[in-house]
């Protein structure tokens, strides 16, 4: 029926077609298979559908002809049959045109069917593969489980191990329980011996306290009692010698201007005793004076062609200083009491009047004059000899370094200074600074030292900033000049 109504279409060719393909899918699974198996009789039924279509659309084609049947009548001329062909043609032209489009509307519905019938198939497919995966993940799953199994009895094994030793530690921890309040009665009463070592360390720390301040005194009174008698036995001595000289004669100007010079040694000793009272301990000042040791170190002087001289080295902590970081210096002092000291100590002093002292030195001798808080003992005229003759003796690239009391700081200009009775009077800063350079010095610079540690005025405030300055600012300060 294909073949008559619709030539273009080899049905026996298409099946064979069909055959090959479904011989070459023959590895495919059953579940792929069946897939596969409808899919070719979708195919089949499809080209069954296309077939009738291509027959009803060959049938609703125009007539040219006779049907072969028709041949049969009578009155089978050429003009009858043309005109009954024109005749039944226009009477079934609307009915052939219904016929076309119905027959496209199949055309499209079987395009949309095959289509559809693929995605599904694809589909289909798909979810087998999926369904394939999942048994096998189900077969993961199973030695999983197969092996948690034997993970838990492992367990189990290990939880009534666990649970023997659980009961063997509670018998330890029984033993140990006993054995701490064992240990607690023990450590009460070790509390109670420790407190009773506490009392007893603390009154042996009060008596050691008491002790140490008892015995500083007596080393500064034994100091001091030294001190003074050998200043009395210098003097004795000194009077019998003079004595004998003159012996049974009486005593000439000369010896008596002799006992006279002896008078301003008198307060040796009580200076040194002052000192120790006041001035701080010789490692607080050691640790002040440490701060100048990079000017000597930058002007490469202390050496033995540029020794140091520290006028009134006083108990010697800057001579020691220098000592200890190898320069070579000496200190002058008037303080026969403070001299012995620092011979003690190893330090090379000598005892003379700084200004003949200085006089005597040839120019360009020393490479650095210190002196700290001496300039305010001296009085005005002497201090600018002082100045001129410390220039002098200087080399070239030498420098002086002067520290004293800072007045700036009302405390210490109004109060502090005059607790020493030797003071002469407070030097304002600037006025230093200008007196060495008029007496030659250049770059000559102010350095501002010792601030108190702790003010209630130390805050940013200017207001606040100035009333710091005034109480609780530096109370030392240096004045540092250069010869060029």
């Amino acid at each position: 029926m294909f073949e008559v109504n619709n030539p273009d279409i080899n049905v026996k060719q298409l099946m064979e077609k069909i055959q090959e393909e479904v011989a070459k899918r023959s590895l495919w699974t059953s579940e792929d298979r069946k897939l596969r198996e409808g899919a070719v009789t979708e195919k089949l039924n499809t080209i069954n559908i296309e077939a009738l279509l291509n027959n009803a659309e060959y049938k609703a084609q125009t007539r040219s002809q006779w049907p072969k049947k028709f041949n049969r009548f009578p009155f089978n001329s050429g003009w009858l049959q043309k005109l009954t062909l024109k005749i039944y043609n226009f009477l079934l032209k609307e009915q052939r045109a219904v016929n076309f489009s119905l027959i496209q509307a199949m055309r499209e519905s079987l395009t949309l069917t095959r289509q559809l019938n693929e995605k599904v198939t694809s589909l289909q497919l798909q979810v087998n593969g999926i369904g394939d995966r999942l048994n096998q993940v189900e077969e993961k799953m199973n030695g999983i489980n197969e092996r948690l199994n034997a993970s838990e009895q492992g367990l189990q094994g290990l939880s009534d191990r666990l649970n023997a030793s659980e009961q063997g530690l509670q018998g330890l921890s029984d033993r140990l329980n006993a054995s701490e309040q064992g240990f607690q009665g023990l450590s009460d009463r070790l509390n109670a011996s420790e407190q009773g070592f506490q009392g007893l360390s603390d009154r042996l720390n009060t008596s050691e306290q008491r002790l140490s301040a008892t015995n500083e005194l007596y080393i500064k009174n034994d100091n001091y009692l030294k001190n003074d008698l050998s200043q009395q036995k210098r003097l004795i001595t000194l009077f019998l010698e003079e004595a004998q000289k003159r012996l049974p004669e009486s005593f000439n100007q000369e010896q008596i201007q002799t006992f006279v010079n002896e008078e301003q040694h008198l307060l040796d000793t009580f200076y040194v005793a002052f000192e120790d009272q006041f001035r701080g301990s010789h490692q607080e000042i050691t640790d002040k004076l440490k701060v100048y040791l990079p000017l000597i170190a930058k002007r490469g002087v202390g050496t033995q062609d540029s020794p140091v001289l520290d006028v009134g080295c006083g108990r010697g902590e800057w001579l020691d200083l220098l000592h200890q970081s190898e320069y070579a210096a000496k200190g002058i002092d008037i303080n026969r009491a403070m001299i012995e000291q620092c011979r003690d100590k190893g330090l090379e002093v000598i005892e003379s009047d700084v200004i003949a002292y200085l006089q005597s030195l040839p120019d360009s001798s020393l490479g650095a004059v210190t002196g700290f808080h001496i300039i305010e003992h001296l009085p005005f005229t002497i201090l600018l000899k002082f100045f001129t003759e410390v220039l002098r003796v200087l080399k070239p690239n030498g420098l002086a370094i002067f520290e004293t009391p800072n007045p700036q700081n009302l405390l210490v200009g109004a109060c502090d200074f005059y607790a020493d009775p030797t003071h002469q009077r407070p030097l304002y800063p600037p006025t230093i600074q200008f007196l060495l350079q008029h007496q030659g010095f250049l770059n000559v610079e102010l350095l501002y030292l010792n601030p108190v540690e702790i003010s209630p005025f130390d805050k940013e405030d200017p207001g606040w900033q100035t009333l710091h300055n005034w109480f609780f600012g530096c109370r030392d300060y240096a004045v540092i000049g250069y010869k060029v």
